[in-house]
């Protein structure tokens, strides 16, 4: 296939190998002409109309939207609460620990087990499916707050935060796209095996919640807990290079953001998961809570996770992320 953007199993970065304390990493620059030219033209930044608009997206969100306006007319206790359980597992185990920081940074290992239940929590986020995921959230470090960044709010906010999803991007689909950019994943069978079936996880779990809830579980379990979840994420595509504070100095507009951390199980931190983006922890300082690398160190003392890339950089040390000026 040629140069790949994966010229290691990890991810799209150079890994310094001098030290033994914290494995760093700088994007990649050797890649070839035709790496570079996906990385740069997959994701391109357009105005969306009827003649480029994914339907069924649209379809999707409207009735997920929809579904919110009407849940508060069948509201019941059980019902939010199994909102808000299902919005803490399929956010912060599904989207945060396993399709981030293990699926796209690979920032420590998961048992077997632990992998079909992380992929399953991830594919019932209906947040897409675990390559594509992964392959555009690589392609965002790769080309962060440049041209080819699939969601930068200097293309606008409303694009970072959910335009760039109503496309119908025929590029970022091409079978190509996902091997050049996931050339470490695309053979797992287990990850095919949820590429193949990602979409009845969930009609499933609809059907579920109705025969054991109703509609109210339907209506909360399902549409607003989707909603929620949605959002959550997006702002930290939008909101976390537009507000907060910078702790290193990255090269794009990475911000570090309470608020977002707080809804997101630690993702708020995004300025220093830029700097460093396969360190498992996001947060750096006492104060920064991250409660997903907290789950990280509980798999972790249950056997079911291992070599956790856990140590907190050295920001004085020759080719890291510099501290940012305040």
């Amino acid at each position: 296939m040629g140069s790949t953007l994966l010229e290691k199993p990890e991810m799209g970065w150079d890994e310094d190998e001098t030290s033994n304390e914290v494995r760093v990493e700088r994007p990649m620059t050797k890649t070839g002409k035709g790496t570079q030219k996906i990385l740069r033209d997959t994701f391109r930044t357009q105005s969306i109309g009827l003649s480029n608009a994914d339907f069924v997206v649209v379809g999707w969100m409207a009735a997920m939207h929809l579904g919110c306006l009407v849940a508060p007319f069948f509201f019941t206790w059980s019902a939010l609460g199994v909102c808000l359980a299902f919005y803490w597992l399929t956010g912060t185990v599904g989207v945060t620990l396993g399709y981030h920081r293990y699926l796209a940074h690979r920032s420590f290992k998961l048992s077997r087990p632990a992998e079909f239940f992380v992929y399953m929590l991830g594919v019932l986020s209906m947040q897409g499916s675990p390559l594509m995921w992964a392959a555009t959230h690589r392609v965002h470090h790769a080309r962060s707050d440049k041209d080819g960044d699939p969601h930068s709010p200097r293309h606008g906010k409303w694009w970072s935060h959910m335009i760039w999803l109503l496309i119908d991007n025929h590029r970022s689909k091409d079978p190509v796209f996902v091997n050049k950019v996931c050339p470490d994943l695309v053979k797992d069978p287990m990850i095919q095996f949820f590429e193949k079936t990602f979409v009845w996880w969930t009609v499933a779990f609809g059907i579920a919640m109705l025969a054991i809830g109703g509609l109210p579980w339907l209506l909360w379990g399902l549409c607003v807990r989707v909603v929620i979840t949605y959002h959550a994420t997006w702002f930290v595509n939008s909101a976390t290079h537009l507000w907060g504070y910078r702790t290193y100095e990255t090269g794009d507009d990475s911000r570090n953001l309470w608020w977002v951390a707080l809804v997101t199980g630690g993702e708020g931190w995004h300025n220093n998961h830029h700097a460093y983006p396969r360190v498992a922890r996001a947060g750096h300082q006492w104060w920064e809570f991250d409660t997903t690398y907290g789950v990280i160190l509980l798999l972790k003392s249950l056997g079911q996770a291992w070599d956790v890339n856990d140590k907190l950089p050295d920001a004085t040390r020759k080719g890291t992320p510099k501290l940012a000026k305040s």
